[in-house]
């Protein structure tokens, strides 16, 4: 943005406010001047090259992903004067501190417990094998009584995370800027990020009760191996354990099928929405999220009844602009498998700190990217656990019912949302294990073939945190 193009109240203050919510939900880049390049500049996104440019790359053929860098989440002001003076801008720019007490309390990611007290810690995971209709049933009396267990401490994350998605579904007004058309037989005005995983199942369970039951809801899932991708089969099993609930919901599957050879165009469009981040795992990642956000492609419909339930496969592109993702979810209940190590060498104060890690590098590492490839198909991200009222209930939880990683993965990891799944009917759901979408869709296994020769080369690479370079020819 240029800033001697601009109009408005800072005019007359002669101050220019700019700034990034406090978790970076969304994109801000920024280029700070340099003895190369003085200009102050602001984008959403790096400029996209046309089909006539190329990448810059360095001596050593890796990009240059320098010019541009993410934005620290703050508030930011700066002096202008007029657009005909030699220096536009006058003095540094200044970094506000958050002046909300409690946001700050957010930010600086404390927990009032972290590490169990012997009778805590036996006490808590005593009851892990507890039966979810024991739970159910015991809901009402546990409720009414002074004593914390890990039911109550669910049904609060419950409560938190179902008013997280209604405010950032029913209670917007971007329904009504797109009407059913009266030609229009489906409409479905939002749509899940859906592996078929824990998360993205809680987020559509609760999408299910916070819209109108007219509205259909779109299931956006990518793979890069067809049918045999393991989001593709923990996809298809979600969607019948949300259609086992709630029957009467029209629930579309989009079955996005991509061939990673086929996308040379895609992947550099991606490879400039991604900036400032490098790596091939970032890559894999934005070219994953950027086809499910387009929403083009393929539903299961039956055929008839009378022919034995037989389904054909019909092109479907989801005209959802609303897309609930679930990052967030990870980092703050222990999702990660360097969460489980940390765990194993430095017990509950090191998981408590790689947690806290995460939670204030993520507007770094992951919101800017998944945000700007996003919203090149004309979507919104909205991250229902990233909500400030989600994370200030999950800080006040201990963190050993949070998660407990004595456990095998798939029970203990991320122990407390398992317990929402449960609480929302989604028994099945609430015993995968973790998978990340560069590998449950298989984009990384082709990326790596594809970039390395083969996953074991990849791997000897340390491909996941390998930076791009140029193919050479």
């Amino acid at each position: 943005m240029g800033f001697g193009l601009l109009a408005g109240n800072f005019v007359c203050s002669k101050t220019l406010w700019f700034g990034r919510d406090a978790f970076g939900r969304r994109s801000l880049l920024v280029h700070w001047p340099t003895p190369d390049d003085s200009r102050l500049l602001l984008s959403s996104v790096s400029s996209c090259p046309s089909s006539h440019q190329s990448y810059d790359f360095d001596d050593e053929g890796m990009l240059d992903f320098n010019f541009w860098e993410e934005l620290s989440c703050g508030v930011y002001s700066v002096s202008v004067g007029s657009p005909d003076m030699d220096e536009y801008l006058i003095g540094k720019v200044q970094k506000h501190e958050w002046t909300d007490s409690e946001l700050k309390e957010l930010i600086t990611w404390e927990r009032t417990a972290i590490q169990p007290k012997l009778e805590d810690s036996s006490a808590s995971f005593g009851k892990v094998s507890i039966s979810q209709n024991d739970r159910l049933s015991s809901l009402s009396s546990e409720l009414g009584s002074l004593q914390i267990t890990p039911l109550p401490m669910s049904q609060k994350v419950l409560i938190a995370l179902r008013e997280s998605v209604m405010r950032r579904t029913s209670l917007y007004k971007i329904f009504k800027a797109f009407p059913i058309d009266h030609r229009q037989e489906r409409y479905a005005p939002v749509a899940v990020l859906f592996s078929g995983g824990l998360d993205s199942m809680i987020i559509a369970a609760l999408l299910h009760q916070c819209i109108d039951p007219e509205y259909e809801i779109d299931l956006l899932n990518v793979s890069f191996d067809g049918e045999s991708a393991p989001d593709r089969i923990s996809a298809r099993a979600g969607l019948k354990e949300l259609q086992k609930n709630a029957p009467l919901r029209r629930w579309n599957l989009v079955e996005i099928d991509a061939d990673l050879l086929k996308l040379t165009c895609e992947t550099k469009r991606v490879m400039s929405l991604i900036t400032p981040a490098k790596t091939y795992m970032d890559l894999n990642i934005g070219l994953a999220l950027w086809l499910a956000a387009g929403g083009d492609g393929w539903l299961s419909e039956v055929m008839s009844s009378a022919e034995g339930g037989l389904c054909q496969r019909v092109k479907y592109k989801s005209e959802a602009r609303i897309l609930l993702v679930g990052s967030g979810a990870d980092e703050q209940c222990a999702g990660y498998g360097r969460h489980r190590t940390k765990y194993r060498n430095g017990s509950w104060l090191g998981l408590h700190e790689e947690m806290k890690l995460d939670m204030q590098r993520i507007w770094k590492r992951n919101l800017g990217r998944d945000d700007r490839c996003i919203a090149d198909n004309a979507k919104e991200a909205r991250f229902p656990f990233l909500d400030e009222d989600v994370i200030r209930i999950l800080l006040d939880i201990p963190l050993w019912e949070i998660a407990d990683l004595n456990q095998p993965s798939g029970t203990g990891d991320k122990k407390i949302l398992r317990e929402v799944a449960r609480l929302l009917g989604l028994n099945e759901a609430a015993i995968l294990p973790k998978r990340a979408i560069q590998f449950g869709s298989r984009i990384a296994r082709e990326s790596n073939r594809q970039n390395f020769g083969s996953n074991r080369s990849a791997n000897q690479a340390s491909a996941g945190s390998a930076v791009i370079y140029r193919p050479s020819n």
